[in-house]
């Protein structure tokens, strides 16, 4: 089905995991895709797997947590590509410590890239959204800025922030006809849990009602609904993808 035909979707963190998910899965439903990732040599990878499916992609290596970085990708982006029509802020990192031994850096490296990265993107493309009067913003925040964490307060504090930063832009661009949600996952398979023990993965699965592990299409699947039309109506919400954890 032809979802997102003849839009271009931007999607931050795209390189890999949830990122790169989102991305193949809207040029499955017929976008062309700006992949922006930390690297050039990820966001490439990921650009040439959308070119194979026959669409249109570009690579580009920013640190969203640099306005000026994201400020001239966004100039490029535009002259580029004429038009962006959704904007997905998924880029994210972890730099997990209890509370009394966390650095600052760590602190500001987080909250840098987590919650300043999707500021900088979408302050660059507001008034492109706002002068076509259409178009999608897709936060990625996580459950755990929904409940937190121990040994992430500065995750749970970014993505606490990303859902009010949601809340608010949606309430600046529901007007022009400009939705604006965020996604919430939960425990996704990925790098990051692949490196779990047994015993700390029994232990999280006891917390998810359905008992198993979330797959990065099943937020991808989840972003594709908040980017299509059927979503039209709906702004300024936080959609859970967590088997039930928080419910």
């Amino acid at each position: 089905m032809k979802q997102l035909e003849n839009q271009i979707a931007v999607v931050t963190g795209a390189g890999r995991g949830i990122g790169r998910a989102i991305a193949l899965k809207f040029a499955g439903a017929d976008a062309d895709v700006v992949c922006v990732s930390r690297t050039q040599e990820n966001s490439e990878k990921v650009a040439a797997e959308i070119r194979a499916l026959g669409r249109k992609a570009w690579a580009f290596a920013v640190d969203v947590s640099d306005s000026a970085a994201v400020a001239a990708a966004a100039e490029k982006i535009l002259a580029d590509c004429g038009k962006i029509d959704i904007l997905v802020n998924n880029a994210g990192v972890t730099r997990d410590g209890l509370l009394m031994r966390m650095s600052n850096e760590d602190w500001d490296a987080v909250l840098d890239t987590n919650l300043k990265g999707a500021f900088h993107f979408t302050r660059e493309f507001f008034r492109i959204f706002a002068k076509h009067r259409a178009g999608r913003i897709i936060n990625v925040s996580s459950v755990i800025g929904l409940i937190g964490n121990p040994g992430q307060c500065n995750y749970a504090a970014s993505k606490a922030g990303l859902i009010g930063f949601t809340q608010s832009v949606a309430r600046e661009l529901a007007s022009r006809g400009v939705t604006v949600n965020a996604l919430a996952p939960g425990f996704i398979e990925t790098d990051m849990t692949a490196d779990l023990n047994a015993e700390l993965k029994a232990n999280i699965l006891r917390q998810i009602p359905m008992g198993k592990f979330g797959s990065a299409d099943d937020v991808a699947d989840a972003a594709l609904f908040l980017a299509g039309p059927s979503a039209r109506y709906i702004t300024g919400q936080v959609l859970t993808v967590d088997g039930g954890m928080v419910m």
